[in-house]
């Protein structure tokens, strides 16, 4: 079964909106570009395969990337999108075809940002659970993005990803009011949406409730932080101290803020969230 024929339920969000690499020819190797920085300690053009890619479609280095300076790669999620580009041409390799090259390349991003919605989508539908209109709502829309998802690569191409974002934001917005009624925070202070908090000290602060949707939280301490409830869609959490917080119901949390944040083991996940190994 494809992932264009499973059903809502069965395209879950831990496994068809998961990265399995061992079914990718390494796209995220190939396919985009990445420049010299903290994340990355060399540049790398859209198309060129990472020096470190082997034959196999292999990461030669995977052990070591982080002291190698290759942060960017333990953080990356491609959220499935590189197994299912990489199923477009009936196995054939990007290394074997110029044509199955081109296709899988602009493809691959386009469908990376399409089942990033679909894994917001389907936590509003769970948001939504008990609100039959919402649910029905979302559940249509979900279904929409997940068919553009299966177009083909000349339709992929053309699509206009930002305008199916924008069409889905006021039903991920009113899933999220929807979950955190009644939990809101009555003076948010300066803990409010698209907030520069880079390096904020709120160890052990109780942010259930809030807004933190585009929030800049880089470097900031959450240890022993409560984020029950707290909408999280968008916001920057790299080397944010997690260490003992708890994100166990954090609203539109992805595995790609977690790993490019800073926990431990008393860290509290969602259930189906991967513990980074450099934690």
């Amino acid at each position: 079964m494809t992932v264009g024929q499973r059903t809502r339920i069965e395209l879950g969000t831990r496994e068809d909106l998961g990265a399995d690499c061992s079914s990718c020819f390494g796209l995220c190797c190939v396919a985009l570009a990445f420049a010299r920085s903290a994340d990355f300690p060399i540049d790398k053009a859209a198309g060129e395969p990472c020096v470190h890619l082997d034959k196999a479609d292999a990461c030669r280095v995977h052990a070591e990337l982080r002291p190698l300076g290759f942060k960017g790669c333990t953080v990356f999620d491609c959220f499935g999108a590189g197994q299912k580009v990489s199923r477009l041409a009936d196995g054939r390799s990007w290394r074997e075809d110029a044509a199955v090259r081109t296709q899988m390349f602009q493809a691959f991003p386009v469908v990376r940002r399409l089942h990033e919605l679909l894994w917001y989508l389907d936590q509003a539908i769970t948001l939504t659970g008990d609100s039959a209109d919402a649910a029905e709502a979302l559940v249509e829309r979900f279904e929409q993005v997940r068919a553009l998802s299966d177009l083909g690569p000349d339709r992929l191409a053309a699509l206009d990803v930002d305008a199916e974002y924008d069409r889905a934001r006021p039903l991920l917005l009113a899933a999220s009011e929807h979950a955190r009624r009644g939990h809101e925070p009555a003076d948010p202070g300066r803990l409010r949406p698209g907030s520069d908090l880079s390096g904020v000290a709120l160890a052990g602060a109780d942010l259930s409730g809030l807004t933190l949707r585009g929030a800049v939280l880089i470097g900031a301490d959450l240890s022993g932080a409560r984020l029950w409830r707290c909408d999280v869609l968008g916001v920057d959490l790299r080397d944010a101290d997690l260490a003992g917080a708890d994100l166990g119901r954090a609203i539109y949390l992805t595995q790609m803020q977690v790993s490019s944040a800073r926990g431990d083991w008393a860290t509290v996940l969602p259930p189906g969230f991967e513990r980074p190994s450099h934690w």
